[in-house]
């Protein structure tokens, strides 16, 4: 038998103390207020098993996210499994720019056309959908069991969205949309982040693209004109040192008004452009 505060100090010999509440918290289903109020509970040995378990996966590498099955993105909770990319913070900024473009009226239809390509925990479709009661959101991506955990989280919150297994525009033939948005692998296959950290315990096909990083971000923008509605937009998120090839891409491809938005960190994080 152990109390909280001794489970809590024995973790701390290999976790920081935030992992280590809320990999506790996640046992007992409790918050970390309460963590902190009952220091003094027991545990039982099933619960202390539990945490010593979780403990030593974390300690072994494997992502918070995966272990308690959930990631905050944009102030709600969405499941996420081994099976997605896990959401990031800088992400956030793909619906910040989505939201901007859509409250600035670029379609004249009353009900925006949006487009999430690799959908992934759905975090992107499922938050545009609920932030745009009245946008006709579609999400797609490539691996089913993706879209079995996005379907899940928009069930959970309460959000209308399309889902369809599709490579990237494969599913949409003739389908036009007033805005795309997509956070695609842009990893360099080679890149040794990709065996360090979080990241190996993360689906390559949704981080690394090709020599470059940029394989799927070429194939988005190059077929995105001919899914793009007039005056519609496509933004994607992209690596912290890919904006100068990414705005050449988006020039190439005939689109107009390019535009490039910088993260939190200051890291040019986002362009887009625009289908006259």
């Amino acid at each position: 038998m152990s109390t909280v505060a001794a489970a809590l100090a024995a973790a701390r010999a290999k976790l920081p103390a935030g992992e280590a509440r809320l990999l506790l918290g996640h046992v007992l289903q409790q918050s970390a207020a309460w963590l902190i109020g009952h220091d003094d509970q027991m545990l039982d040995e099933d619960e202390l098993l539990a945490f010593a378990s979780l403990v030593a996966r974390r300690a072994g590498g494997e992502p918070v996210a995966y272990l308690v099955g959930f990631r905050e993105f944009f102030g709600r909770e969405f499941e996420v499994s081994s099976s997605v990319l896990i959401p990031r913070p800088e992400t956030e900024l793909l619906v910040e720019i989505a939201l901007a473009k859509v409250g600035a009226g670029f379609t004249a239809t009353g009900a925006a056309r949006i487009l999430d390509l690799g959908t992934g925990s759905g975090c992107l479709a499922v938050t545009l959908a609920l932030e745009i009661p009245n946008a006709q959101v579609t999400a797609v991506d490539a691996s089913a069991a993706a879209l079995q955990v996005a379907r899940k989280n928009a069930e959970r919150l309460g959000a209308q969205v399309r889902f369809l297994q599709s490579d990237w525009f494969s599913a949409l033939a003739g389908e036009r949309f007033d805005l795309i948005v997509a956070n695609p692998p842009y990893v360099a296959a080679a890149d040794p982040h990709l065996a360090a950290g979080d990241l190996r315990h993360e689906p390559v096909a949704a981080l690394a693209s090709g020599a470059d990083g940029l394989d799927a971000i070429r194939c988005i923008v190059f077929a995105a004109p001919a899914h793009l509605a007039s005056g519609g937009w496509l933004w994607l998120e992209h690596g912290y040192d890919q904006a100068k090839a990414v705005r050449e891409l988006l020039a190439a491809a005939g689109l107009a008004d390019i535009e490039q938005r910088r993260d939190l960190a200051g890291i040019i994080r986002a362009s887009g452009g625009r289908l006259k």
